[in-house]
């Protein structure tokens, strides 16, 4: 009986730390593709298939890629079209931070462009 017992409390802990380790890592998903990954957020993007996807244009390559996509969802694809916007504006694009701004503006600048005033 207190084999049984001890068996039960360590079966006990055992799922309860499976319970922690699966909230920490975020809920279990499978993508198109067939990928299983973990999320804690509601982002639908599977990590596996965006790490393997290539930025739609150069100057997208040091840019994270939250804010590639941030670029490509507002139709921004070449830096003509990034240079007619504002800091501001691409500031208020979902995925863009502050630290994407001098990336963007050190790109607009090598081809003598600059973001609108």
């Amino acid at each position: 009986m207190v084999n049984l017992v001890k068996f039960s409390l360590v079966a006990a802990h055992s799922m309860t730390i499976l319970v922690l380790m699966a909230a920490t890592k975020g809920s279990r998903r499978v993508c198109n593709q067939g990928h299983v990954y973990y999320k804690s957020s509601d982002c639908p993007t599977c990590p596996v298939c965006e790490s393997a996807r290539k930025p739609a244009a150069d100057f997208m390559n040091g840019l994270s890629a939250p804010a590639r996509r941030g670029l490509e969802n507002a139709g921004i694809k070449t830096l003509k079209q990034l240079a007619k916007y504002s800091e501001k504006q691409i500031l208020e694009l979902h995925g863009i931070g502050q630290s994407a701004i001098p990336k963007l503006k050190k790109v607009l600048e090598e081809e003598g462009l600059t973001f609108k005033k």
